[in-house]
């Protein structure tokens, strides 16, 4: 069976080549890329439902359905590209014309047009998703700890003994990833060639309405702009973990150990708030503590995500939603714990899947994923190729906007809190925020960095580890608890590695969603400080937030940006804006330390 499938798309190729050519240039492009949008829309259900399976059922057979329907679409988008290119010299209208350029950047992992190197590719890949889903890190031999439980022992834990082996045992996972992923990025890189680019990572920067080049500018022009609030916020840190650990623990001058730091990947430190010297109550409030004392259960909290966006006067969502999701970690099974959100048929069926327990990340987790979801049906409209983000930033900060309205009042307002804290819990408020959105700012950029430089040749694998702990100093200034060497394989510990997802989409959207939640703010005629306001019930904020979701990718984003804020630029200006008290708070703290590593 598997044989037939190459040879009917190719036939079907054939007579849709002969059809097309009988018409005028214009025409012929037109109804190629009609077709190819059938084909293509047809196919992605079929992915995703392949998808679905394989992540919630993790089995040889399940990878195996997956890695073949994944196989067929790429076959097919490879094919659909490479025939696009004998319409290069027509004048298109700007609408036909995106939906061409569109089509030969959809490819996250380009493939050989070799069937037998494109497979090979498309199995490495299911199989490393696989392999991080059923990972887990077993320190006796009947306890193993999957990522949910390594999360928790990381947020909560105090022992550095403890967060310096919980962490070494997770990291333990991914030395077998190392020579399949090399192996993926050689074929992927291939592929990316055969396309017209100079690497994989080079077909990732031209999706952002800009030259390349251009685009990395721009990535550094952000971050100098928010460098210093990351550099108070660090200095910071490492003089209350200092102090709690002590001076043989993590010296006062130096990076930070990575596994102090209340995450597996040191990528966001709320879970050390309670260390850094505040008192527990500080903020009036612990979030974690309302959600269980109003016996709100997995489901629950997700019914208060989508309220959020109904008092916006977004539709609720479809039935189906709630019958086919994934609430909660199955106990018979492995799954893919992972966070996300899927839009199984372009349409109606969307679903989350997450193993969410009663704490305050999750609840802010599930307003993030849900923000794909309406994104995903506020566009569902639009033709194929424009049913996406208008970058893929936008698509990871919809709901991160929505999740900066998670206040005091907004708490108050849904009936966990009784009482609004005081202004002068303000401080500890941002702190607790900038601990996630700051502290994942230079993770958010590094990621990406060292796999463009892996894509585009200058990081060889036999520097893989070295380079990785090169760039989170450089950027985080952050270290590995012990020696690292070529034998590991950091990055594969890491979801987004092994599973191929580009991750600069993250560093843009905590950018954006700060711009987003400014001009939301506005729109609802809020006028006081901007980390204190929510647009929860505004339905002016949810029709101009509206407008901005239901362009989908039709338009370069600057004007999906433009839609809703008036501007054109991603700035950091709301970000600093909304950090300032705290700035000027932490650079206080900080009088006397050394700031930097």
């Amino acid at each position: 069976m598997r044989f037939v499938i190459p040879v009917a798309l190719f036939f079907a190729s054939l007579a849709l080549q002969a059809q097309i050519m009988s018409k005028p240039p214009l025409a012929q492009a037109e109804q190629f890329i009609t077709q190819a949008e059938s084909r293509l829309s047809e196919l992605s259900v079929k992915v995703n439902r392949a998808a679905w399976v394989q992540e919630n059922f993790i089995t040889d057979d399940t990878e195996a359905l997956s890695a073949d329907a994944q196989d067929q679409i790429t076959a097919v988008t490879t094919e659909l590209i490479e025939q696009s290119k004998q319409f290069d010299r027509i004048n298109m209208p700007p609408d036909l014309a995106r939906k061409f350029k569109l089509l030969r950047l959809s490819l996250t992992a380009p493939a050989p047009r070799d069937p037998a190197l494109r497979r090979e590719m498309t199995q490495i890949a299911t199989s490393l998703d696989a392999d991080y889903g059923k990972a887990k890190y077993c320190r006796k031999p009947h306890e193993c700890l999957d990522i949910t439980a390594i999360e928790h022992i990381m947020e909560t834990s105090r022992d550095p003994k403890e967060l310096g082996d919980v962490w070494l045992g997770w990291h333990k996972i991914s030395p077998p990833m190392r020579q399949r992923y090399a192996r993926f990025v050689e074929l992927s890189n291939q592929g990316a060639r055969e396309l017209g680019y100079k690497d994989t990572g080079a077909l990732w920067r031209a999706g952002y309405d800009m030259p390349p080049d251009a685009f990395s500018g721009d990535l550094e022009r952000l971050w100098q702009q928010v460098l210093p609030l990351y550099l108070s916020l660090h200095t910071f840190v490492r003089a209350k973990l200092s102090q709690h650990y002590g001076p043989n623990v993590i010296s006062a001058d130096g990076p930070i150990p990575a596994d102090l730091l209340g995450n597996p990947w040191a990528q966001q430190w709320g879970g050390i708030f309670s260390i850094v010297g505040l008192p527990e109550n500080s903020r009036g409030y612990d979030l974690t503590e309302l959600l269980k004392a109003k016996n709100l259960d997995a489901k629950g909290m997700v019914h208060c995500g989508e309220n959020f966006y109904k008092s916006l006067g977004f539709a609720p969502l479809p039935q189906t939603f709630w019958e086919r999701s994934l609430f909660t970690k199955p106990a018979d099974r492995d799954v893919v714990c992972h966070a996300s959100a899927w839009d199984i048929d372009n349409k109606d069926d969307v679903r989350v899947k997450m193993c969410i327990q009663v704490r305050d990340v999750d609840f802010v987790t599930i307003h993030h994923e849900l923000g794909h979801n309406f994104y995903q049906r506020a566009y569902k409209n639009q033709p194929f190729l424009f049913e996406g983000g208008a970058n893929d930033g936008f698509h990871e900060a919809i709901g991160d906007t929505i999740a900066l309205a998670i206040t005091p009042e907004y708490l108050q307002k849904i009936g966990l809190l009784d009482k609004v804290p005081p202004p002068e819990a303000d401080i500890p408020i941002l702190l607790r925020q900038a601990l996630d959105k700051v502290a994942f700012l230079p993770f958010g950029l590094m990621i990406d960095q060292w796999r463009w430089k892996v894509f585009s040749g200058d990081i060889k694998p036999a520097d893989y580890n070295k380079s990785w702990w090169e760039l989170r100093k450089k950027y985080q200034g952050i270290a590995p608890p012990v020696d690292r060497s070529e034998a590991d394989f950091d990055p594969g510990a890491k979801y987004h590695v092994a599973a191929n997802v580009p991750y600069m989409r993250y560093f843009l959207a905590d950018m954006l969603e700060f711009q987003f939640y400014r001009a939301l703010c506005r729109e609802s005629g809020y006028k006081g400080p901007l980390n204190r306001c929510t647009f929860y019930g505004s339905k002016e904020a949810g029709e101009k937030f509206n407008k901005m979701l239901e362009i989908g990718q039709s338009k370069p984003w600057p004007d999906a940006l433009e839609a809703l804020t008036g501007e054109r630029q991603v700035d950091a200006g709301a970000i600093l804006e909304y950090f300032a008290p705290l700035k000027k708070w932490l650079d206080e703290q900080n009088r006397g330390q050394k700031v930097g590593w």
